[in-house]
């Protein structure tokens, strides 16, 4: 299998190259952030779906279907890479749209956050 190719840390001002989403430096602090994230913020039931094996095949196929880009940012003609797939309508909502492929959307974090008011995943 091809290595991925090098691209810049996500994290905003960041100029460092790695082949994963964070640098060394960013890495540990995004899974901190996320551990905090659902242990705080998502009951079990929600936190064993996203980490389960037909979420990520859903996944794949929305991202996929976007070409891997942010859908709102290409509403503004930008091409954005998507880093996450939004739930239009949230799991905690509506549980049985969560693997609704009409009730997702590929965005990048960005836009992720604008969508939910701040720093939300």
């Amino acid at each position: 299998m091809p290595l991925k190719p090098l691209r810049e840390c996500k994290v905003h001002g960041c100029k460092a190259i790695t082949r994963e989403g964070y640098c060394h430096d960013h890495r540990n602090a995004q899974l901190e952030e996320t551990k905090h994230y659902n242990k705080h913020s998502r009951n079990k039931t929600i936190t064993s779906f996203y980490k389960s094996t037909e979420w990520k095949r859903t996944r794949q196929l929305a991202l996929r279907r976007d070409n891997y880009l942010c859908q709102h940012c290409l509403k503004d003609h930008c091409f954005t890479p998507a880093d996450m797939v939004h739930h239009i309508v949230e799991v905690k909502e509506d549980w049985s749209k969560r693997l609704d492929l009409d009730n997702l959307v590929s965005l990048c974090k960005a836009c992720h956050n604008k969508v939910h008011g701040g720093k939300g995943k």
